[in-house]
């Protein structure tokens, strides 16, 4: 059984940050220190830094001294304003490319825009850019969705950094069938679109494909639909673990990649497990 990693499988250049930072951060002085927020969408790493003393605390109510490190799909803006009133240190852990959606947004709703958010409505990612728009800010989830919004005379379109340029090509083409002036900031990261691309052309290669990363990563989730498309034995695990053995019965190929937030030595366990079940077969 042949066993083909993707290239740009797992860590992405913000995600990688965060983790460094949030890392350093746990081993610094002795003070209370903590993520607002997962750091990152990987239980694992999550765990691995609870294990070095650093919790991840929903808000900062409870709050009132130490440093604070923030994740990497940002937080909201009035957390930050908190963050900084309370004069609690502050390591931002922000993804730059998620800080360049969020200032985005400011700038076109000081503008006068009406501005569309292509994204989840629930991710933290995308509730944290639109908490820095003015009120007219609108999370769209496809272009079937810009249909139902008020009429608008100037709109603004900014991406969830995970979002396919598909997606984000489907509202920017409602938003002109609708009139008025467009003006789009393509703020998708290059990153997750080579994954999407890379995922696209191993699944068409392989007889079973596993994508590794957290069930709450939704690159990873993107990931995954992107493979069952094209390969329907494809599965979707967090850890070596999770694997089956019967899933690779009659298997010559196997397809691996893996979400922006999966760290190596998740990756470099699964590939060893999957060693281990071509040596038993």
């Amino acid at each position: 059984m042949e066993v083909i990693l993707a290239k740009r499988a797992g860590f992405c250049f913000g995600v990688k940050r965060a983790t460094q930072m949030a890392f350093e951060a746990a081993g610094k002085d002795h003070k209370t220190t903590f993520t607002l927020g997962p750091i990152i969408h990987s239980p694992q790493v999550v765990q691995k830094l609870e294990d070095m003393g650093v919790g991840v605390v929903k808000d900062l109510s409870g709050v009132q001294d130490g440093t604070v490190i923030i994740r990497s799909h940002g937080v909201l803006a009035s957390e930050m304003e908190e963050a900084h009133h309370k004069q609690l240190e502050i390591v931002d852990a922000t993804c730059p490319f998620v800080k360049k959606a969020q200032e985005y947004v400011k700038y076109l709703s000081a503008d006068g825009y009406s501005v569309l958010v292509v994204g989840d409505a629930d991710h933290p990612e995308v509730q944290g850019i639109v908490s820095y728009g003015g009120e007219k800010v609108y999370v769209v989830a496809s272009g079937d969705e810009v249909c139902k919004l008020p009429k608008m005379g100037k709109m603004g379109v900014v991406a969830q950094t995970t979002q396919s340029f598909d997606n984000l090509k489907s509202v920017v083409t409602e938003c002109l069938r609708r009139g008025g002036e467009v003006r789009v900031f393509n703020t998708i990261c290059d990153a997750t679109a080579v994954r999407q691309q890379e995922a696209t052309e191993l699944a068409q290669q392989v007889d079973c494909m596993v994508v590794i990363g957290g069930f709450n990563s939704a690159n990873t989730r993107r990931l995954t639909e992107i493979c069952t498309e094209l390969q329907p034995r494809t599965h979707h695990i967090e850890t070596a673990d999770e694997l089956n053995p019967d899933w690779f019965k009659g298997v010559g190929r196997v397809g691996v990649t893996a979400g922006a937030s999966t760290p190596k030595w998740i990756i470099d366990d699964v590939l060893a497990r999957l060693e281990d079940i071509n040596n038993s077969h």
